[in-house]
């Protein structure tokens, strides 16, 4: 028998903010806010993963502006 890895298809706010190394009440504040989108299912939120990867790019490219 063989045996697959299920990776996460979506990642839940205190997920991400492990990742991020940002607290729980940040992310939170992020997700509210729009700055990392988000979509609610149920009474949870979820994040897909290209979702955090946009908002780390976004933040990456203005820091680089910002230096310029």
């Amino acid at each position: 028998m063989t045996t697959a890895a299920i990776t996460p298809k979506w990642h839940t706010t205190a997920e991400v903010a492990l990742m991020l190394g940002f607290g729980l009440s940040k992310t939170k504040m992020l997700v509210l806010t729009g700055e990392i989108r988000s979509v609610k299912v149920g009474r949870n939120r979820r994040i897909l993963p290209a979702w955090v990867d946009e908002y780390v790019q976004r933040v990456a490219t203005a820091a680089e502006e910002n230096a310029a």
